[in-house]
């Protein structure tokens, strides 16, 4: 049975995505979406056969699906399991010059017993210093597939992104883009709410838009990780994430007009 939740989802995605009709210097948001790992990168791994990578894959091109039906311009880093680097993930990204990017995952825990009552979702934005000390956790775990290693990124291009990223704007507008997709997640899963949270992620420091890393839950859960493989689940997720993208590109719509530049969806009918 179609859940009662998507006619209004349409009904914002007509009055919020929709391309410009004449007259106006709008035109469809660009969002970049990339399923995490890939290829020999299998990422986290859950119960049986479940892997971070599948579910990341599945519940992105459920997304670009709902994001593309609403008028964006949509894009995945990776179609298909096949290995794709930070690095390229990264500049390819940039190359398409995105209103925003969205980077999808699913965490774990390491022990029998954190595994079996760690659960939930979080959302992150780009910092140089984490939330704490399970957010770097999850940043190394992410950033495991860097071209560097955590100990020597202190002396790096990405620590001097970093260190400057309090002066941007696109750094702003990620944390605008986290809070406003969590709270949906949240509401629209019934979810374990862990937060919306901060760390230093390899692929969201060198992303020149607001950018986002969403954890969709703990694939290595007893409980959520099968409910991540299920095709209903994931259609919740991406309809959350898709609720929040129209409501930050509805606020920014507005901020960016009021400035007199050009903006990216949503737009009034």
């Amino acid at each position: 049975m179609p859940s009662p939740r998507r006619p209004l989802l349409g009904l914002l995605a007509l009055l919020w995505l929709v391309p410009v009709i004449a007259g106006a210097a709008e035109r469809p948001a660009r969002i970049i979406i990339d399923p995490g790992h890939g290829g020999a990168k299998e990422g986290a791994k859950g119960p049986g056969k479940l892997r971070e990578k599948d579910v990341a894959l599945q519940i992105s091109l459920r997304l670009r699906d709902k994001l593309e039906a609403a008028g964006g311009d949509v894009f995945l880093t990776r179609e298909h399991d096949t290995l794709v680097s930070l690095t390229e993930r990264v500049a390819w990204t940039n190359d398409h010059a995105p209103d925003l990017f969205i980077s999808i995952h699913a965490n774990s825990m390491p022990t029998k017993r954190m595994r079996a009552r760690t659960e939930g979702v979080e959302t992150y934005f780009l910092s140089a210093s984490a939330s704490g000390d399970a957010a770097l956790a999850v940043a190394d775990r992410e950033n495991a597939e860097a071209p560097m290693s955590r100990a020597t990124r202190t002396d790096s291009t990405l620590a001097f992104i970093l260190q400057d990223l309090a002066r941007t704007e696109a750094h702003a507008d990620s944390s605008r883009l986290a809070y406003a997709i969590h709270p949906r997640l949240v509401r629209g899963t019934r979810a374990v709410n862990r937060g919306v949270q901060q760390a230093p992620f390899f692929v969201l420091s060198g992303v020149e838009c607001p950018a986002v890393l969403v954890e969709v839950g703990y694939i290595s859960h007893p409980v959520e990780g099968p409910r991540l493989g299920r095709p209903e689940y994931q259609e919740k997720l991406a309809e959350a994430i898709t609720e929040g993208v129209l409501a930050f590109l509805k606020e920014t719509r507005r901020r960016d007009a009021a400035r007199g530049t050009e903006v990216a969806g949503p737009v009034s009918p």
